[in-house]
This record gives structure tokens, C-alpha cells and sequence, in this order.
């Protein structure tokens, strides 16, 4: 440890000879530390001006022909999500474990666990951690506790230090450097890390007290070339306001049918940021996280799946506090967005070689749950207003940009693909048992305002300040 527990400072040596932004030294090809290409931005450059060029000379063409690609690209977009959810009833898409299947494991020797926590002025819920980790059904001299603290925090480092730290707890100080991301401080977790297996848990997070022994037994009952295994997100405290019901609803659908449905297809899964279990070794050799990206879990999720290994999803909860204050809320959507933004430029960068790594199916999952979704966050708001002007005033204008079978196309995925998205959520309700919430989810258009406000901020961050973590606030939770 360091601090108090490490008078000698033997520790803090050790950090320094760790290289947390070795991914970006050793393989710039692979980071986002330059977010864009001289190559990329050449390219957008052009085709921002062959763009401008046609809307100038045939605005009614260019017009139809954007309006056109669009709504074929919602088309497909809706058929894929009823495919992935389709899928999620599959046997495969998830790994269960009963609580008699894991005690028929016993007795038996359970393998060291590194659990790595990073926090960054959360001194609120170190107690609550400290008990969640001390609650986890797992010996307690095979658990490797980390919680990764800034070294100018001083508030969570003071409160840390304060208290009498269980057997297998370590407080690992991370050095004040660039970039300030958790990423960077995983890194370090990592390197450090004395665990067969590891798993990141954020500063609030409660997971299922038996969570780890389903990873170990997941592990061992699958595939070698399952690297990761995603645990389930959920919140607790969904009631709180409007917002976090939302949130709920959203987190529902996606852990519980959209992620299970990327597994049984054996597709790229973008991981969650916590409770995402790896095998330590191979997540090493893949030199950790990007510290750059400021949505790492995605890009690992991408580079898992290029280096041939596969993400299973797992049958047990993390309970998280949902972001319950707007500004919070999109500042922290927009961080998430901004990553997929640069995750999608990175690995775009050669594309013909990714195509090559993970195959033409795996490509076209990668471009819609990528790309395609900060897309469609950017493109929704533009046809909210054109649809909100028709409907209102019935300039020609908007008439003209939708002949025949476009506006045929469009109204498709006005009622049926807006159905299917809001079902959608329904069905992850239902899934979660949370039907309470259904009444809500009806309203998740609201919601999508705000994922667009989120998208176009993130954007414009993504080209004036990429490496920008906007940190979401914990604590403002009213347990309910």
C-alpha cells in the first residue's frame, strides 16, 4: 500500500516504473491519443465540402438523396435492434448460475481475485464500497482489493486512510499526470494486480454478493478464447425522479436483452464500464485500456474482439446509482458518446484491415452499434423539426424532399420504428421486473432529446477537447 502503509515508499517506486500509457507508446495505431488522422480529417474535410458543393448547386437532390439515406438507414437500424432482441432469448446469450449449482462448487480452492476501484472526489460512498467489497461471498485472503485514488485528492485519500482496511485491501495512489482518466488509473490497477481474474467496480456500484464466484465458474465452463465476462447493470434507485426511471428503463433493455442478444450472436459487445470480469493476463498482454478514450470499455470491447477473444454476458447484477440531475446526466452522456465517437475513428483507420480481423458481419455490427449510434442521436433531431414544420405550417419545401417512396419509407419509421424502439424498452421493463416503469418508457422520446443534446455536445467536444473527462457525480441518490 502506500501512504501510512508504505513508510518506505517501496510502493510509489513501483508505480513509477509502470507506463499506464503504454497501449499509446507501443501502439499509437490503436489509441486515441490523436483522435483524428492527418489522413481522416482530409477526408472529412472533403467530404464536408463535396456536401456544401451539391447543396449549393442541386439543394431539391442533394436533399431527397441525404433524406434518402437516412431513412434506409433507420430502416436497418430498426430490423437489426428486433434482431439482436430476437436473439436475447437464446440459451446462449447469457451464463447462469443457480446459488445450488455454486454451492455444489464447495469446498474447493478459489483462485485470487484483483477487484480495482477507482475514485476521484467520492469520499461519500467509501464506506458504502468498503462494505459492498467486504460483503462479496469470496474468501477473504483470495480477494485484491485496489482502490485507485488521485494522489491530489485529498478528500477521498484522508477518508481512506481513516479507516481500518480489511485483509486483502489496498489504497494504490495514482500520480498527477495527463491524461486525468480512469483509464489511466486501471492501467496502473492492472499492472499491480495479483488476481488470476479482475474486475473493475465504479466508487457506488453494489454488486451481487456472489458475483464473483459465477465469473470463476463462468471462466472455467467456457471457451478459451472468452476473455471477458459482462456482468448486468442495473440501478437502485430508479424511483428517484423521472429521469432515473428513464435511466432505468434504458439500462434494462440494454444489459438484459441487447447485450445478451450481441452474445448469442457472437457479435462485438461495447462493455459496460464496470463489472466487466477479465482474464488478467490476456488483458495485459492487450496492454489495458486506452487511456485516452474517455468510453475505454467500448474500445476494449472493439480490440477483445481483433485480437480474436470473445465476451460472454453473466447472469448477476451490479446495482449502480442513476445519474439523477439533468446537467450531470448529459454531461456524462456526452462523455460516453464522445468515446464512441473516437473508438469509431480509431479503428476506423484502417478499415480494410478490420474488416480482414473481425470479419464482414462483426464490421456491420461494429458501423450500427458504433457509429450508428451517435449518428442516429445526431440525424434525430433534424427530422424531429422537419416533421414538427410539416405538421404545423405544410411548407412545400418539406413536401419535396420526400417523394413517393421516400415519404412511404419515412412514415415506416416514423410509426413502425419508433414502435419498435419504445416496445423495446417495454420488453426490458418487463424483463427487469420493473413494470412500474413502463408508463414511463412510453415517454422515452423526451428521453432521446436529451441523448441528442448529449450527441451534438459530444461532437463538437470530440474536435475542440477530445481527452476532456466530465465526471459524473455520485451521492445525490435518495435510496427509494
Amino acid at each position: 500500500m502506500c501512504g501510512k502503509n508504505d513508510p518506505g515508499g517501496e510502493m510509489r517506486k513501483k508505480i513509477a516504473s509502470i507506463d499506464p500509457l503504454e497501449l499509446s507508446h507501443k501502439h499509437p495505431e490503436w489509441s486515441a491519443s490523436v483522435p483524428i488522422t492527418p489522413v481522416q480529417k482530409k477526408v472529412v474535410i472533403a467530404l464536408s465540402i463535396v456536401l456544401i458543393g451539391a447543396l449549393v448547386l442541386a439543394p431539391l437532390k442533394t436533399g431527397q438523396f441525404l433524406i434518402a439515406f437516412c431513412t434506409i438507414f433507420y430502416m436497418i437500424l430498426t430490423l437489426y435492434k428486433f434482431v439482436v432482441i430476437r436473439s436475447s432469448i437464446s440459451p446462449h446469450a447469457s451464463i447462469n448460475y443457480s446459488v445450488e449449482e455454486i454451492a455444489a462448487e464447495e469446498p474447493r480452492e478459489w483462485p485470487m481475485y484483483t477487484v480495482l476501484i477507482p475514485m476521484y472526489k467520492e469520499p461519500e460512498v467509501l464506506k458504502q464500497m468498503v462494505k459492498a467489497m467486504t460483503d462479496m461471498d469470496y474468501p477473504a485472503d483470495k480477494k485484491d482489493i485496489q482502490f485507485l485514488l488521485e494522489v491530489d485528492d485529498d478528500q477521498t485519500m484522508d477518508a481512506a486512510k481513516a479507516i481500518d482496511m480489511p485483509q486483502g485491501f489496498r489504497i494504490i495512489e495514482i500520480p498527477e499526470s495527463f491524461p486525468r482518466t480512469k483509464p489511466k488509473a486501471c492501467n496502473i490497477g492492472l499492472y499491480l494486480a495479483k488476481g488470476k481474474y479482475l474486475v473493475i467496480y465504479d466508487a457506488e456500484d453494489m454488486p451481487e454478493s456472489d458475483q464473483l464466484k459465477k465469473a470463476v465458474m463462468a471462466f472455467e465452463k467456457s471457451d478459451e478464447k472468452v476473455a471477458c465476462i459482462q456482468s448486468r447493470l442495473n440501478y437502485y434507485n430508479p424511483y428517484q425522479n423521472i429521469l432515473t426511471r428513464w435511466f432505468t428503463a434504458e439500462y434494462s433493455t440494454w444489459f438484459d436483452l441487447q447485450l445478451p442478444g450481441l452474445a448469442a450472436l457472437n457479435a462485438v459487445i461495447p462493455l459496460g464500464g464496470t463489472s466487466n470480469h477479465f482474464k488478467t493476463g490476456i488483458l495485459q498482454d492487450l496492454m489495458g485500456w486506452d487511456a485516452y478514450n474517455v468510453t475505454e470499455d467500448c474500445d476494449l470491447g472493439v480490440r477483445l474482439v481483433r485480437a480474436g477473444y470473445a465476451t460472454q454476458m453473466l447472469t448477476t447484477t451490479t446495482w449502480e446509482e442513476a445519474c439523477s440531475h439533468l446537467p450531470s446526466w448529459i454531461k456524462q452522456r456526452t462523455r460516453w458518446q464522445k468515446g464512441y465517437i473516437q473508438t469509431w475513428f480509431v479503428h476506423m483507420r484502417h478499415p480494410i484491415l478490420l474488416l480482414k480481423e473481425i470479419g464482414l458481419v462483426n464490421y456491420m455490427h461494429y458501423h450500427l452499434l458504433i457509429g450508428g449510434v451517435t449518428f442516429s442521436v445526431l440525424v434525430n433531431p433534424i427530422f424531429w423539426i422537419m416533421a414538427i414544420v410539416w405538421f404545423i405550417f405544410k411548407p412545400a419545401g418539406v413536401a419535396m424532399l420526400f417523394p413517393g417512396p421516400i415519404f412511404a419509407a419515412g412514415a415506416f419509421c416514423l410509426f413502425a420504428g419508433n414502435f419498435v424502439f419504445v416496445y423495446v424498452t417495454l420488453l426490458g421493463c418487463y424483463k427487469r421486473e420493473r413494470d412500474s416503469l413502463m408508463w414511463y418508457a412510453l415517454f422515452t422520446p423526451i428521453y432521446w432529446l436529451f441523448m441528442s443534446i448529449s450527441g451534438w455536445r459530444a461532437i463538437i467536444q470530440f474536435f475542440r477537447d477530445p481527452f476532456v473527462w466530465e465526471k459524473t457525480q455520485h451521492g445525490l441518490n435518495k435510496k427509494v
